[in-house]
């Protein structure tokens, strides 16, 4: 979903306010968001999730085009954590409807050969495939 297309919705579900009006109010309230973050404010909205920065070591990189080392700064960046609420929503949701998506268990990453080993308690194992 875009700004433009959240905005459209809001508006439609309150008819009672016009477009505009709540594309005032979208705006308002990301350009806050994002000015706390820039003070190193934390932002938590419960049942939603909390928005953090998160620090970034300096650390050595490469240019892909070249190949050639670069050092890079360290540096903040935004981190949304989700809340319970809106990973179980989420999670219901996509256990719903599962043909929006694909699924497949890939019992060879390395990650998932302690989850496939515990497999047999849980009745449905589904890995989003991104």
């Amino acid at each position: 979903m875009t700004k433009s297309e959240l905005i459209e919705r809001l508006a439609a579900r309150q008819s009672q306010l016009s477009l505009k009006d709540v594309e005032l109010v979208v705006k308002c309230i990301l350009e806050h968001m994002a000015q706390s973050l820039a003070k190193g404010e934390r932002i938590e909205i419960r049942g939603f999730g909390s928005f953090s920065l998160h620090y970034r070591a300096p650390r050595t990189g490469r240019n892909p085009k070249t190949g050639q080392s670069v050092e890079l700064e360290g540096k903040y960046v935004p981190h949304f954590k989700p809340g319970k609420e809106l990973r179980e929503r989420v999670n219901d949701g996509l256990r719903d409807h599962p043909s929006n998506f694909e699924y497949q268990i890939d019992k060879t990453h390395p990650r998932m050969c302690f989850f496939w080993s515990i497999k047999k308690h849980l009745s449905k194992f589904y890995v989003f495939n991104r």
